[in-house]
């Protein structure tokens, strides 16, 4: 029995490696409880936390994982061999980087591959494989390039063109370390920080180590804080004082900035696409006592009966500064995607200044390395001569973070800064912010 329970974890974790890793299917998506397939959530909580650390630890490694497992089937990993790969994977993530005993791990792999009618012809090449590996694996870990072999090629060129090698490795090896859980509060940030035993960032986060469902925190039920990255909550605070104001927020699902100007006292009109991301935002507004208007419309047809007096547009992007929390995106996303999304973000942003009144004030932010989807669109938007002017951000307004303000006075956020000196605690997502104000 207790075999067949440590049986359960490995096979959801097999099932969500493969389902993005060969459909190209969100891990979010695949996580959310409200989604047809709710992947792990009838396992116990012990075991739903150890599917998700496998399934996110192969993903975060999945670079060196593949490169060892190279090295040991040197003849190739049979094709045609039904999930024989990503059951490799599986035992290899545990055996390399999570410290289950070797054994087990084997074990359980092998029984993994008896479960797929293709694999379960190679369950000798499983055992004797990953065996080995728990014997080779380490050294060959020790001498591989991990910040290089985890990110893919076109995102590593990307980011070396962009920020030079330095500053790209330094960011593709902020993205090895598990994040810690970053939290905005609607109030008394220090309490709360000491309630949950955490620490309160320069920005005004808070931030702490947990592991379990963020449901069973001290605050939850009543609404006293939400889930957001530190940099995510910077661009919002770049619109200031909100109070009595109408502010458009558009692309606004899951909600974490509608929720930040609901709670600064203003009137929120937040527009979503997806009618299901949509019913998330409200049951989010919802548990914290929050209100907003929620429109579910595409936001470059949508109209306002009345030009706002400011516009959050966090639009769609390659979310290559998340992937510290989402580390599916690195594999999922592919460079030609971006033509498409800097496409859709000139004409959100266009649509944006034809939402906000004369003197009012804009905010474009995307959760995005890439300079494409970043400073170049600003640049392109001031270059046609739209009605705008950039409003220059200032360290004093994002906690003091002068590293992240360009020298253009637009807020770049890069993974590994924050300064924090323990690498559990330390870093952030990758973010740009520029504000505009409408021309009067």
């Amino acid at each position: 029995m207790a075999e067949e329970v440590g049986l359960a974890p490995r096979r959801v974790a097999l099932d969500l490696l493969t389902r993005v890793l060969r459909d190209g299917r969100p891990l979010s998506e695949l996580l959310d409880p409200e989604s047809a397939e709710e992947g792990p959530s009838w396992l116990g909580d012990r075991d739903r936390a150890l599917a998700r650390m496998i399934t996110f630890t192969a993903l975060r490694r999945l670079g060196q994982i593949d490169a060892t497992l190279k090295r040991i089937y040197r003849k190739g990993i049979p094709a045609r061999a039904g999930a024989l790969k990503d059951v490799l994977r599986v035992g290899a993530a545990q055996i390399l980087f999570l410290n289950v005993p070797a054994h087990a791990a084997v074990d359980l792999s092998v029984r993994l591959a008896d479960r797929d009618r293709r694999a379960r012809h190679y369950r000798a090449l499983v055992n004797a494989g990953l065996r080995r590996l728990a014997g080779e694996g380490p050294a060959l870990i020790a001498g591989q390039d991990a910040a290089r072999l985890n990110t893919p090629r076109w995102l590593w060129r990307s980011w070396v063109e962009a920020y030079g090698e330095e500053t790209a490795r330094a960011i593709a090896s902020a993205h090895l370390v598990e994040p810690a859980l970053d939290l905005t509060v609607r109030a008394d940030a220090a309490g709360w920080a000491r309630r949950l035993g955490g620490i309160v960032l320069p920005t005004g986060s808070v931030r702490l180590i947990h592991k379990g469902r963020i449901e069973t925190l001290e605050g939850y039920d009543e609404g006293a804080w939400w889930v957001q990255d530190a940099a995510a909550s910077l661009p919002a605070r770049l619109l200031r004082n909100v109070a009595g104001k109408t502010v458009i927020d558009l692309c606004a699902a899951p909600g974490g900035k509608t929720a930040q100007l609901a709670a600064a006292g203003a009137d929120v009109v937040a527009v979503e696409k997806s009618p299901r991301r949509a019913r998330r935002l409200e049951q989010n507004l919802r548990r914290l006592g929050l209100a907003a208007r929620v429109v579910v419309a595409d936001a470059r047809e949508w109209q306002a009966e009345q030009p706002a007096d400011a516009v959050l547009l966090d639009a769609p992007c390659m979310a290559s500064g998340t992937l510290r929390r989402h580390p599916d995106a690195a594999w999922i996303k592919r460079s030609k995607d971006l033509e498409g999304l800097v496409a859709l973000q000139r004409e959100l942003l266009a649509r944006a200044v034809l939402l906000v009144r004369p003197g009012g004030e804009i905010v474009y932010c995307t959760c995005s390395l890439q300079p494409e989807e970043g400073e170049r669109q600003i640049a392109q938007l001031l270059e046609t001569g739209a009605p705008v002017r950039r409003e220059a951000v200032t360290a004093d307004e994002i906690g003091g973070l002068t590293e992240a303000v360009t020298s253009s006075g637009d807020l770049r956020t890069l993974p590994f800064m924050d300064g924090n000196a323990d690498p559990g605690l330390a870093g952030m997502d990758g973010f740009f912010a520029a504000r505009l104000v409408r021309a009067q």
